[in-house]
């Protein structure tokens, strides 16, 4: 998990709820999966560096036995920093997919209409022509590669694009409609077959 990353994730997770690291850490590690789990040495030097910013807060209370634990909280500094970050996400937010799902994790403590905005820049990214490879400056698309390896990524990122963007323009759609939100989420498998890359 990358720095910044790391940091979101920190910071959204503590807008929850306080809670000790360890607590913290299996959190993070869930959101990264078991492939990339959080080290101590990049979470500890990442709280510390958003203690010493004043954007979050580190208190002792009783442990079970006789040691005591450190519990970690958002300061209100914390909670508008991590507002900002999640209403203006950079590029590489936007477009690495890791990135934006750890955006996605926390999206729901902004106001629907920053929601909106940002789940349109996704969607605007993904339907911006692209591919892994290219030709003479254009993207080539699976039905022009021969290789069988190449093909299968392009056919796999084909098929989570069109997912992604049905439920992206799902949820914008659903966003804009006053009221809680949604009561299902649709299945949008029947449309996968619709872009090709």
């Amino acid at each position: 998990m990358a720095s910044g990353e790391l940091a979101l994730a920190i910071l959204g997770f503590l807008n929850e709820e306080p809670m000790h690291g360890y607590e913290l850490k299996q959190r993070i590690a869930g959101l990264s999966g078991h492939v990339r789990p959080v080290s101590d040495g990049a979470l500890y030097p990442a709280i510390t560096r958003l203690e010493r910013s004043g954007l979050v807060d580190r208190r002792e209370e009783e442990g079970a036995a006789a040691a005591r634990r450190h519990v970690l909280s958002l300061t209100g500094k914390g909670r508008e920093e991590l507002f900002r970050r999640l209403r203006e996400p950079s590029d590489l937010e936007i477009s690495d997919q890791s990135r934006f799902f750890a955006l996605l994790t926390f999206l729901s403590a902004l106001p629907r209409e920053d929601q909106v905005t940002v789940l349109r820049r996704r969607l605007d990214f993904l339907e911006a022509p692209a591919s892994f490879f290219y030709r003479s400056g254009k993207p080539v698309r699976a039905r022009e590669v021969a290789d069988r390896f190449r093909h299968g990524m392009l056919v796999m990122a084909r098929e989570i694009g069109a997912v992604e963007k049905a439920w992206l323009k799902s949820a914008i759609a659903d966003l804009a409609e006053p009221g809680p939100g949604p009561a299902e989420i649709p299945d949008p498998s029947p449309d996968l077959s619709v872009r090709h890359l």
